[in-house]
Formats: structure tokens, sequence, C-alpha cells
């Protein structure tokens, strides 16, 4: 896996839809981003994670240090991140926000019965992102993401939440929406960052061909 960027400090990777960031439980789960990377570059560290079906960047330390400055980063709101998505139906905008951002805020738990599915509940973690929308159809929207807080499954479950499933979503999404596409309809299309160690604005964009038409996937993250 070849980084889109690397330096003697850090690596920003383009995961594709699929695989896992990391490890999971099973010896059917072993195969991942991370065990990938490190196999070429031995001081690769995990600092955050993609679902597995979501595309797009993610950000690998290469040292303890590294690990460390750039894991407070993310801790402290340092990193803007932003999501492209596909949904289902045309979300309604909320007027009062800039620049056609709407806030959604949900105390997100997991919803232990059925993990690792998540819920909104008030005895979960506040929880905030912001949408807008880029364009429409009758079928779908898409939208870019901004997650504020950084939950587990945060983006899917908002959107689930206000009545608008990404579409191939195998968990939040009902399933004749959840058959519209091959994939989930999700992407890390952007971050950006100061260097954990120069302290150099860094910014890093993977744009994919998605669409609000069908069939929504012109084109695909590349593995």
């Amino acid at each position: 896996m070849t980084p889109i960027y690397q330096d003697e400090h850090m690596l920003v990777l383009n995961k594709p839809s699929g695989l896992l960031s990391v490890p999971g439980r099973g010896p059917d789960k072993q195969d991942c981003l991370s065990k990938r990377v490190q196999a070429v570059f031995e001081d690769a560290l995990v600092v955050h994670r993609l679902d597995q079906d979501t595309s797009g960047l993610l950000i690998m330390a290469r040292g303890i240090e590294a690990q460390r400055r750039i894991s407070k980063a993310f801790e402290t709101r340092q990193v803007s991140k932003r999501y492209r998505a596909v949904v289902a139906g045309q979300p309604t905008p909320d007027a009062s926000h800039e620049q056609g951002w709407s806030l959604i805020e949900g105390a997100i738990l997991l919803d232990w019965p059925n993990r690792p599915l998540h819920i909104i509940h008030p005895d979960g973690k506040p929880s905030q992102s912001r949408w807008r929308l880029v364009e429409a159809s009758a079928e779908a929207s898409l939208i870019e993401l901004e997650p504020i807080t950084g939950r587990t499954h945060q983006l899917r479950v908002h959107m689930q939440s206000i009545g608008h499933p990404m579409l191939g979503d195998s968990l939040y999404a009902p399933p004749d929406i959840r058959a519209m596409t091959p994939r989930l309809m999700l992407h890390a299309q952007s971050i950006a960052l100061a260097h954990p160690f120069t302290g150099e604005p860094l910014a890093f964009n993977l744009s994919l061909a998605w669409s609000a038409q069908s069939p929504y996937l012109l084109e695909d993250a590349p593995a």
C-alpha cells in the first residue's frame, strides 16, 4: 500500500472500502490497513481509524513520539476532517447556520444487545456533526459532512437519526436503501493538521466522482 504522503514522522494513506483499519477478533479479521502498512514501514503506529466500509484518508504516525503528538491533535480537535456521503432522500438544511452548514446533535450510545450498532440515547456521549447539501435528486442527496466529535459510527448514526441513512449502509439502512449501491457511500475526503514536529500546515484531499443520481458510485477509491 503506497502512501499519498510520507516523511520520517507520519504517513497519509488511502484506505479502500471493505478493509479494516486495525485487526479485528478472529483469524478471518487479521488482514487490515495497519498490518499492510507495518509490513513496509515497521515504525508505523495507529492514531485513528475509519469504519471498515468507509474509504478515504487515514493518518499513521511513525514512532512513539509522533503517535503521541498526532493523537493529542486529534483529542484536542486540532485536526479538520471532511467526508462525502450519498444519503437517501433530501435532508432539509437548517438555514440558521453559515455557508449552508446544518448541525446534528445527538448523544451516541453503544446498543449493547445489538452491538456493534450504536443509537441516539440520552445516556450516550455528547456528539455533534455538521452537514451541507452538494446536490440532490428525487431519490438521494450528495452531502459533505464534518464530525465535530469523534464517536464510533457517528456520521452514519446521525444521518440515520434524521431519517436519511447512507446508501449501501449494512448496519443503519433498511434493505432497500442498503441495496442501492454495492458499498457504503461514505468517504473521508479531506484532512488537515499541523505537522507534529515542524508545525507546518498540511492539507490533503482525495475526491471521488460520486453523484446524487443513479448509479451514484461513478468512481470508487483505488485500493
